[in-house]
């Protein structure tokens, strides 16, 4: 029996939407930025040869591939399949032995302590219930073992894009802001309690786009959450929304000569549970 979203609970439903957002746009335009934020976790959180590891909200696969060059046992999830069919294809193109799976970062399909390390890049900060992905974090990795989190931070250049979105289309009413995980204060509010060690470091990733007007015109047409706001809006909602984007990169902008190239920030977080 199907379900409508007139019956979903309201948490549900904000799922649901948001598994929607990320089916949009074309990810795979914009998944090169995050290359080196997912190839940098996986170096601090020591991934190594045999390692069992599970990448959460693995996208196209950026964190996971990572680790399997380290040679470790490496397994790929995420809820959108066309982002894991594309994660197996660049698997398969390098010739590199990966496990992605379709499944949900908020119900994972493995036993309890069945990793070494749990990574998500970029990934499990976007999920509809953050104590409950929090929660899936923990059960599957073994005692002594690692969570590895990289996330846009709040005060950084994604964060501000979130914000300047949010001002045109505003989230629903239970939806908690992704860039939430980018702090010291919610990772230690969702795993303090379960964790033995918390190491946080803040790196940013610098980024290059022609203009900033190509930098937006990329991010409406293929970044799920920017993609889906400006379809909810007007044709003058949608030309202000992009105003104020382009004005927001050229203010962050560290260039004078029509590209544009700025630093974006994000938190890598290694927590070792009790």
């Amino acid at each position: 029996m199907s379900t409508t979203n007139a019956a979903l609970s309201p948490l549900a439903e904000l799922k649901a939407k948001q598994q929607l957002i990320w089916s949009s746009g074309d990810y795979n335009k914009i998944a090169a930025i995050t290359v080196p934020v997912a190839e940098s976790l996986v170096v601090h959180a020591g991934v190594g040869a045999g390692d069992r590891v599970l990448d959460v909200a693995t996208g196209t696969g950026h964190a996971a591939l990572a680790a399997a060059r380290r040679s470790a046992v490496v397994t790929g999830i995420d809820y959108v399949p066309r982002l894991v069919e594309i994660a197996r294809r660049r698997a398969s193109a390098e010739d590199l032995t990966v496990d992605f799976q379709e499944a949900d970062a908020e119900s994972l399909p493995f036993d309890n302590d069945s990793y070494d390390t749990v990574l998500s890049a970029i990934g499990v900060m976007f999920t509809a219930d953050h104590a409950r992905a929090a929660g899936e974090l923990l059960r599957v990795v073994r005692s002594g073992g690692r969570i590895g989190l990289a996330s846009w931070t709040p005060s950084g250049f994604v964060g501000q894009i979130l914000k300047t979105v949010g001002r045109h289309v505003p989230p629903p009413p239970m939806a908690q802001s992704p860039a939430r995980w980018g702090t010291g204060e919610t990772l230690r509010e969702l795993f303090g309690a379960h964790t033995a060690e918390i190491s946080l470091v803040t790196e940013s990733v610098t980024q290059r786009f022609a203009s900033p007007a190509a930098f937006t015109d990329l991010f409406l047409n293929y970044y799920g959450p920017t993609h889906m706001a400006a379809r909810r809006l007007s044709d003058e909602g949608r030309e202000a929304l992009r105003h104020d984007l382009i004005a927001l990169a050229a203010a962050a902008n560290q260039e004078n000569d029509g590209t544009f190239v700025t630093d974006w920030e994000y938190l890598v977080a290694i927590l070792v549970k009790r």
